[in-house]
């Protein structure tokens, strides 16, 4: 794998930088063929702890991670942890479509062993309904403070079309929209 990693706020040191590209190396091992796309790696320290981004674009799905902490090189275990539990559940989900599918095959290592191991993370607990009443982007996020959530969805009534807002680690706000 080829690794980018850019840091913000420090200089990011030879150990530090081996460090990453060690741990990510070991998530190769889910993969039939090393992938060709760039890891790209992004360290920096949000709010006083050491944060570590990491995307990894394949075909098919990008894998995402962040994590948080104290400390940088716990950060970047925890982060490849999360990438690690991210790969078993698509890998799961592949191995369930194999037999009805061919085009993801060959991306990951079929591992039968484990192939029941994340069925439960997707159990579905609550459904809820109710009306989108149609209303702009700032009442939408006054109404996700009033009800105390960190996201809301809401017919936009500029739109007209279902979008969501949601509050971002760094106290800001975030839209998602339909393209087109």
């Amino acid at each position: 794998m080829k690794f980018n990693i850019r840091s913000k706020q420090f200089e990011v040191t030879e150990a530090l930088k081996d460090y990453v590209e060690k741990k990510l190396g070991k998530v190769e091992r889910y993969f039939e063929a090393p992938p060709t796309s760039e890891v790209n790696v992004t360290l920096s320290l949000v709010k006083g702890l050491q944060a570590v981004e990491v995307t990894i674009p394949l075909p098919g799905v990008m894998l995402r991670a962040e994590e948080r902490h104290q400390d940088m090189y716990a950060a970047v275990d925890l982060v490849v942890d999360k990438l690690e539990r991210q790969i078993r559940k698509h890998k799961t989900k592949v191995n369930r479509r194999i037999r009805q599918e061919s085009g993801m095959r060959d991306l990951f290592k079929i591992d039968t062993s484990s192939y029941h191991e994340d069925e439960d993370d997707y159990e579905l607990v609550r459904t809820k309904r109710f009306t989108l009443k149609p209303m702009d982007i700032d009442e939408a996020i006054l109404q996700m403070n009033m009800v105390g959530h960190n996201f809301f969805v809401f017919a936009n009534s500029d739109t007209e079309k279902v979008n969501v807002v949601y509050k971002r680690n760094d106290g800001k706000y975030g839209l998602i929209e339909p393209a087109q």
